[in-house]
């Protein structure tokens, strides 16, 4: 009778605890809506209802509906009734080998500067219609022209930015100036360095003082033997792991993008951000049509919704980078408009990344297959 007693017990204290547990409050935070009075464009396109698009973007790169912002691509979807098949990659070089290598169609690209200089000299981008896209009009002049897109024709511009030195102030001694800190041996295994070959190669070259746009195979050797010597202090190669590493505390010190800088001080207010004095990339990233593109008017109308303001500053405010709309640039409601980060007063030496021949391209990934072997 006892044991019946017992087990009787444990049940209803059983029962009591997942009925106690299936009435707790949800602590999820709910996506905010987006308020459409405030779009300029018309994205009531009925011939366009029904179809989809593939869109091919860097991960963490769009307002997502996390932590209560708005989920552009939801939006989207809701406006025009057009499927958007999102999908995500890490670096330039993923991007081009995916589209190079066929298989699969996308109609919106997000490609850095120099992969849109070589995928355009390569054929592999369609000429925008800007007729479907009168947001242009809030694309900065400081935003056209550019060497990749010298005639306007391949691109709308979509995030800017710079990359600089992320540091943890309880674990660096002092504000680093100059790339040679991730050298320090005071540091070992505590180092961070990209995963991309471009971005890795380019904190070598400058420190030694080379343009990363040479065509000189021994000033390429000599960036690769310096991240070879670099190598035993490394902890990891990383991209967007740098995120949970440095906020938590598991590294000291790693280059990376400004923009991506405030969102982890945001988590970890112990990092520091700083611009080393040898100088650093600068870098745009745009949309773009790739050739096969099968629905490249609802292409057009996404690109053009990415250009409303009240869509371009929910991306601004969520993703953290140099916005290039003028709209969001004068409105007091975009928080980094004066962030000495993403705008800094200090003039510095920056260097965009150019399309290298294919000799020297070759080259680059036989040094970064040696650099991940050795």
């Amino acid at each position: 009778m006892k044991k019946f007693l017992i087990s009787l017990l444990c049940i209803l204290i059983s029962l009591l605890l997942v009925i106690f547990i299936g009435i707790a409050p949800q602590t999820e935070v709910k996506a905010e809506t987006l308020d459409t009075s405030r779009l300029l464009g018309n994205y009531d396109v009925p011939e366009l209802r029904g179809t989809s698009i593939n869109v091919y973007n860097w991960g963490e790169y769009i307002s997502n509906g996390s932590e209560g912002t708005v989920d552009v691509v939801t939006e989207f979807e809701k406006l025009t009734g057009i499927t958007v098949n999102y999908t995500m990659f890490a670096a330039n070089e993923d991007l081009y080998a995916k589209l190079r290598g066929g298989g699969v169609t996308y109609d919106v690209i997000f490609p850095s500067d120099y992969m849109i200089e070589r995928m355009a000299t390569e054929g592999m981008l369609e000429k925008i219609d800007f007729n479907n896209i009168p947001n242009y009009r809030f694309i900065p002049e400081n935003y056209k022209d550019l060497y990749f897109d010298p005639n306007n024709e391949y691109c709308v511009p979509y995030t800017g930015g710079m990359v600089g030195i992320i540091y943890n102030t309880k674990m660096v001694d002092e504000v680093p100036d100059s790339w040679d800190v991730l050298w320090d041996e005071r540091y070992k295994d505590n180092i961070l360095n990209f995963n991309n070959p471009r971005d890795a190669f380019a904190t070598a070259q400058y420190l030694l003082g080379s343009s990363v746009n040479n065509e000189n195979s021994e000033e390429w050797e000599a960036a690769a033997d310096k991240l070879i010597e670099q190598k035993p202090l490394i902890q990891s190669y990383v991209m967007d792991e740098i995120f949970v590493k440095m906020e938590s505390g598991e590294a000291a010190v790693a280059p990376y993008y400004a923009g991506d800088f405030l969102a982890m001080q945001e988590v970890n207010p112990d990092l520091a951000f700083a611009y080393p004095k040898e100088g650093t990339n600068i870098f745009v990233d745009a949309m773009c049509i790739p050739k096969g593109s099968k629905n490249k008017a609802a292409a057009e109308l996404f690109i053009n919704f990415m250009c409303e303001p009240e869509v371009a500053l929910q991306n601004a405010e969520y993703l953290c980078y140099l916005c290039p709309n003028t709209a969001v640039l004068e409105d007091d409601r975009y928080s980094y408009k004066d962030s000495p980060v993403l705008y800094p007063e200090m003039e510095l030496h920056t260097e965009y990344f150019r399309n290298l021949d294919r000799e020297t391209l070759d080259l680059l990934f036989q040094l970064w297959e040696k650099l991940k072997l050795a």
